[in-house]
């Protein structure tokens, strides 16, 4: 009986030892740090460089970047509503389709250039250069005028229009009774120039939309 209470007594004794000592390593046991996030990892949505939340400190923050200077003339205007805008390309600041005034007529069009500042050529050799673009033009009306301080030099002439196309990628052809009205503002980062093409009828009535058009020109603040 006394040799049954000893060996019950060690196996006790061995079993709290075991325990004791399984505490201890765990309490011990150092935990992993977690592997670090790659340094060039995209930020996430709402995260600026360095691991920051927008609008809080953490990297060094994004510069912001300004438009090419060939992109910004320094000055803007209003489209007539009913023009449809195209997409730019090339040193066209714009494209505008200008519908026809009936059903089924043949729309126009409204190209804005921009070459940047000191660009483009002088106004009397442009305006010269679209009258030269017709065959057996009319005479040339030429006018002038201050528009909230910037210099607004016109030309309209109609005739045989053989320059080129209406269109990017678009065969040019001989256009007969087409009219050309021609705008160049002198603005403060360069001269812009619009040049509104099309069959006269389409010209002719939206002279009033394009005569808005030049007339809400204003430099940007």
């Amino acid at each position: 009986m006394r040799l049954r209470l000893v060996s019950l007594a060690i196996v006790i004794v061995a079993v709290v030892l075991a325990v004791l000592a399984w505490q201890r390593n765990t309490a011990q046991a150092p935990i992993a740090p977690a592997a670090p996030e790659a340094a060039n990892h995209p930020p996430a949505p709402g995260e600026m460089p360095g691991g920051a939340p927008s609008g809080m400190p953490g990297g060094p923050p994004t510069p912001e970047i300004a438009p090419p200077t060939a992109a910004d003339p320094g000055i803007a205007w209003q489209v007539p509503s009913r023009w449809v805008t195209q997409i730019a390309s090339g040193m066209r600041l714009a494209t505008y389709v200008v519908p026809a005034p009936a059903q089924g007529g043949e729309p126009g069009e409204c190209a804005v250039y921009y070459f940047g500042p000191g660009q483009g050529g002088g106004v009397d050799a442009n305006i010269e250069r679209w009258i030269g673009e017709f065959q057996n033009p009319g005479k040339p009306e030429r006018s002038g005028k201050d528009v909230k301080g910037l210099k607004v030099s016109e030309v309209n002439v109609t005739g045989t229009y053989a320059a080129h196309a209406m269109s990017p990628g678009e065969a040019p052809g001989v256009k007969r009774g087409w009219t050309l009205r021609g705008a160049i503002v002198e603005g403060p980062s360069g001269s812009v120039f619009f040049k509104l093409t099309g069959p006269g009828a389409t010209i002719t009535a939206a002279s009033k939309e394009f005569d808005g058009l030049i007339a809400s020109m204003k430099k940007k603040a």
